[in-house]
């Protein structure tokens, strides 16, 4: 029997080291990253549409319905798929915006992946991966779902299994612009390409770092703070800091110590993304229903 609802997460995700080795001819840059999941996210529902409406019930501030994300994947899905069917969309929202941890590239992944479930569309991971590119560099490897070092503008993808700890990640109160960044004439634009894999561990900098400390004072009291428990570092080019700790205990500890200054949350790193888990437990309730 087909679905005609689901809910799914939209994960976030840590960039483990980030260093841009170039500029190309058309603007973007030449990046090397690991990506790594968070055992937190977002929550999408879906529910079937008979008359072809792609409706998004949840209003985003600055946003505007039809440049969000969301509807823009579904739209794209629904095109390419040639369904007459649409969806109605609600969205539970907890990564914040210009953070650097993927919500709204995460959301759009989430819609891809569960409308081509609902609407039984049957496009192949390939597809959908190249369909959420031209959304955003980042949109493949949460279609793709399993941490990867990246290549190109990100979208080059490269399966990885670093270690899982858990991880605090804190939340400056600041929305930091990805085209603010890469356009400041101080972003180092000339890190040597890593020729070794796996990428040896002491190459976990983040090249943005020091424009974002510069220009977000918020971010850099964070890290300032973090670093006295941990190796912390930036993830992306957000507002978002984080440290790894061995247990969770760990993380929550200090996580409470600096409480009262900044908020935050603590997490699993995990390698398969819980929204890939998520879909392959319901694929294996599917099949168990109908054997």
């Amino acid at each position: 029997m087909a679905l005609s609802r689901l809910t799914l997460p939209a994960p976030a995700k840590l960039n483990l080291m980030l260093h841009i080795i170039g500029r190309r001819p058309d603007g973007y840059h030449e990046l090397e990253t690991i990506f790594q999941f968070l055992d937190h996210g977002d929550e999408l529902e879906f529910a079937v549409r008979e008359d072809g409406e792609i409706r998004l019930h949840a209003d985003i501030a600055g946003v505007p319905h039809e440049s969000n994300l969301i509807v823009k994947a579904a739209r794209k899905l629904k095109a390419l798929s040639g369904t007459p069917l649409g969806a109605d969309i609600w969205l539970k929202k907890v990564l914040p915006m210009g953070g650097g941890i993927g919500g709204g590239s995460s959301d759009a992944a989430t819609t891809l992946l569960g409308l081509n479930c609902l609407w039984q569309a049957g496009i192949d991971v390939d597809r959908l991966a190249s369909l959420g590119l031209a959304l955003g560099a980042d949109v493949p490897v949460f279609v793709r779902g399993h941490a990867a070092f990246a290549e190109g503008v990100g979208e080059k993808l490269t399966p990885v299994d670093p270690e899982e700890p858990w991880y605090l990640v804190l939340v400056p109160q600041v929305s930091v612009s990805t085209a603010e960044i890469f356009s400041d004439p101080l972003l180092t634009r000339d890190s040597d390409p890593i020729k070794v894999r796996p990428v040896p561990k002491g190459n976990s900098r983040n090249d943005c770092e020091a424009v974002v400390t510069r220009r977000y004072p918020e971010v850099l009291n964070a890290l300032n703070l973090l670093k006295k428990f941990s190796d912390a570092r930036l993830t992306g080019t957000g507002s978002c800091v984080f440290g790894a700790f061995p247990s969770k205990a760990e993380a929550d500890r200090v996580s409470h110590l600096l409480a009262d200054t900044l908020t935050g949350f603590v997490a699993k790193g995990s390698n398969v993304s819980m929204l890939h888990r998520k879909l392959q437990s319901l694929a294996q309730e599917t099949n168990a229903g109908h054997s």
